[in-house]
């Protein structure tokens, strides 16, 4: 059973840094894409970045870029988001998710091509 908790959620100030953890188990966490995703009151669930199985490929909603980084730790089966400049539109609860498909050479910004979860950690701005 693949299980992925993450924490690091909280309230911060607009302008302020967080650093969201996810931890993985149940599978090779290696061979498997990993993605964050967030989603606000009343709104979808949106695609915020991905990191390839290696860890040598990201990409980033434009919405993020430049401010968001996220990296992996494959020793530790630990995936991270480093938010930094936040803005009160970043306030949203943040989840973690595995691809479906084992070492996937392109990424998607689908939820669907996730297959696990987490529950989720609210990320609060106040301006």
């Amino acid at each position: 059973q693949v299980q992925l908790v993450e924490s690091g959620g909280g309230l911060v100030q607009a302008g302020g840094s967080l650093r969201l953890s996810c931890a993985a188990s149940g599978r090779t966490f290696s061979d498997y894409t990993m993605g964050w995703f967030r989603q606000a009151p009343g709104n979808e669930r949106d695609f915020v970045a991905a990191i390839s199985w290696s860890g040598g490929i990201t990409y980033y909603a434009d919405s993020v870029k430049g401010r968001f980084t996220i990296s992996r730790d494959n020793a530790k089966n630990t995936v991270y988001l480093q938010m930094n400049s936040l803005k009160s539109e970043d306030t949203a609860v943040y989840y973690c998710a595995s691809d479906r498909s084992r070492r996937r050479i392109l990424f998607s910004t689908r939820t669907g091509a996730y297959d696990y979860w987490g529950q989720g950690t609210q990320v609060t701005v106040s301006s």
